[in-house]
C-alpha cells in the first residue's frame, strides 16, 4: 500500500499534478491524501486586524478550504472510479512545509507529488517559491510535475550522481519500485573530469547497484563543463522521462537551492523531477 501526499492550491498546475499521480499509481493500491495549507491566506490580508476579526476570517477561510477540498476529492472519485485508490482530504492552518512535514510523520508518507508552480507563479520561471521551499525542507521524496508535461510512463530515468552521498535505502527503494513497475532503465550519470573513483565513491556506487535490483541500471560519464547544462543535454538527447536527484548537505542540488535559483543556474527540466531527501526522517 502506497501513501501519497498531494498538496493543492486548486490551481490548474496542481490539478495537472493530481492527474499525473493518479496515472502513475493507477495499478497500485494507494492512499492519496490531498492537503491544503491556508495560513498564508489568513496572515497575508488580515495581519493588522483585531483578534475577533482575525478569528472570524480564519474560520471563514478554513470552511471555504474544506468545501473546496471536499469538492475536489468528489470530482477525483467520480472521474477515476478506481477501486484500488482511497482518497482523504486534509486542511491545515499552517505554512505548507510545516503542514506537510507534520503529516509525513503521522502517515509515514512514501512520496509527495505536486505541481511546479502555483496560482501566483510567473510563467517565465520553472519552479514557484513553494516548490523550492518543499525541495529544501520537506523530509520525504518530492516529485514535481511541469505544467506542460503530458503523462507518459517513466521508462527512462536519469539519476545524476557524484557517488559522494551515502544514499538512504528507503529513498532508493522507491526508485527501485518505480523501476520494477515500469520496467525502467536508470541511467546513473557521473559528471566529472576524472574517471577514477575513490573508495568512498566505489562503496556508494556499489550500494546503488544493491538497492536497485529491479532497474535496468547503467553507468555513464560526461566531463564537467556546467553540471546543469550536462544534465539538461542528457535529458534532451536521450529522451528521458524522469529526472531524479538527491538533496543532501553539500550536494549539487542543495548548492542550487541555497546559492541561487534553479532557473538562474539553468536546471529547467521539462520532465518530472523527483527529489530524494537524504535528511533525517
Amino acid at each position: 500500500m502506497k501513501h501519497i501526499l498531494i498538496p493543492t492550491d486548486f490551481s490548474s498546475n496542481a490539478n495537472h499534478a493530481i492527474s499525473y499521480a493518479l496515472n502513475l499509481f493507477k495499478c497500485e493500491r494507494t492512499n492519496f491524501y490531498f492537503i491544503h495549507a491556508y495560513a498564508d491566506e489568513v496572515y497575508g490580508p488580515f495581519h493588522n486586524v483585531n483578534n475577533d476579526t482575525f478569528e472570524k476570517e480564519k474560520q471563514a477561510i478554513g470552511k471555504n478550504c474544506e468545501n473546496e477540498l471536499s469538492k475536489l476529492v468528489n470530482e477525483v472519485k467520480e472521474r477515476t472510479q478506481n477501486p484500488l485508490h482511497h482518497y482523504e482530504a486534509i486542511t491545515s492552518f499552517e505554512w505548507l512545509v510545516d503542514a506537510v512535514n507534520n503529516f509525513v510523520n503521522i502517515k509515514n508518507i512514501d512520496l509527495m507529488i505536486m505541481g511546479t508552480k502555483g496560482k501566483t507563479a510567473s510563467s517565465s520561471i520553472t519552479f514557484g517559491s513553494n516548490t523550492v521551499q518543499v525541495f529544501k525542507y520537506v523530509k520525504c521524496p518530492v516529485l514535481a510535475i511541469p505544467d506542460e508535461y503530458e503523462y507518459t510512463q517513466p521508462k527512462k530515468i536519469l539519476f545524476p550522481s557524484n557517488y559522494m552521498l551515502p544514499y538512504k535505502r528507503r529513498e532508493l527503494k522507491l526508485l527501485d519500485t518505480l523501476s520494477a513497475q515500469f520496467k525502467a532503465q536508470v541511467h546513473s550519470l557521473y559528471i566529472s573530469d576524472f574517471e577514477d573513483l575513490s573508495l568512498r565513491q566505489l562503496d556508494n556506487k556499489k550500494l546503488l547497484e544493491e538497492c536497485l535490483p529491479s532497474a535496468m541500471l547503467s553507468f555513464v560519464m560526461t566531463a564537467v563543463e556546467n553540471r546543469a547544462k550536462a544534465i539538461m543535454t542528457y535529458i534532451n538527447e536521450n529522451d528521458m522521462d524522469l529526472l531524479v536527484m538527491v538533496n543532501s548537505r553539500h550536494s549539487f542540488l542543495e548548492d542550487m537551492l541555497y546559492r541561487s535559483t534553479i532557473d538562474e543556474i539553468g536546471l529547467t527540466p521539462t520532465v518530472p523531477f523527483l527529489v530524494m531527501q537524504n535528511l533525517p526522517r
